[in-house]
């Protein structure tokens, strides 16, 4: 089942396995983030590269691998974004359509999404639900996970995260593993070292945050971030630009949602 959100009642105890985005395009700036990324124009084109120096390439829709560094121009183009969690059944079902680092999406398979999804314009949740479900999720391929991982990411979503529980040798004693035990098995199990992963999810609760009316500060404080300075450097690094660039051409639109996988 898809929700745009959590229950309020339930945040702690489920966490967005997607974030996605639509509305108007920009530009990044150099950045690169521990997640699968879906770039899609639902008009037009966008320009992808690796790194400042390299040659852009134009195409409809583009595929990030967790971890390389990209800078994508989307700057007069309605887009879609999609950012999606390492232990998820879409990143399992995305990686076999993106072999490489950055991989450019067949014109034919773009059009596709296009024409699921409906008129740039007229998209909302339903439409999205009714992508990811047709498109990412029609041969479902859940990773397989450690046991104690799968506990740790538990833990991580039952409160954990908010209440700041994170270090490493916490977590490795609830699931009863040595510190150095657990942090191998986890980078083993996810692709992503524990702390480059509790870092995505405070990104992903900051974005929550901005998208319900918070503040920059506020919502640095709820993501467990030492300060604004502090969260709008991680933006900027994961997804290439500042919360206030994010607030203003999403949160107060009304165009960003997130969506879950239950």
């Amino acid at each position: 089942m898809l929700t745009s959100e959590a229950p309020r009642a339930a945040g702690a105890s489920l966490w967005p396995a997607a974030l996605i985005l639509w509305g108007a395009g920009s530009r990044s700036t150099p950045h690169s983030h521990h997640c699968i990324q879906v770039y899609l124009a639902l008009s037009g084109t966008v320009r992808a590269r690796s790194d400042p120096g390299t040659r852009w390439r134009r195409c409809a829709a583009v595929l990030i691998a967790p971890d390389v560094h990209h800078e994508i121009d989307a700057s007069g183009s309605p887009v879609l974004i999609g950012f999606f969690d390492p232990e998820s059944e879409f990143a399992a079902s995305l990686e076999a359509l993106a072999p490489g680092e950055i991989t450019f999406v067949p014109e034919a398979v773009a059009a596709r999404w296009r024409e699921i999804l409906g008129e740039p314009g007229e998209i909302d949740q339903a439409c999205v639900d009714r992508w990811v479900q047709s498109s990412l999720l029609r041969e479902r391929r859940p990773r397989a996970l450690h046991p104690a991982v799968r506990r740790a990411l538990d833990h991580l979503r039952n409160g954990g995260l908010q209440e700041r529980r994170l270090s490493a040798k916490h977590v490795a004693d609830v699931v009863r593993l040595s510190p150095s035990r657990f942090l191998h098995l986890f980078t083993q199990s996810l692709g992503i070292p524990f702390r480059a992963y509790v870092r995505w999810l405070r990104v992903q609760r900051a974005m929550g945050a901005l998208h319900a009316g918070c503040g920059i500060t506020e919502a640095a404080q709820v993501a467990g971030f030492s300060d604004a300075a502090h969260l709008t450097r991680t933006l900027r690094q994961t997804l290439g630009q500042t919360p206030g660039e994010l607030v203003r051409r999403c949160v107060l639109r009304g165009d960003m949602h997130r969506t879950t996988l239950r």
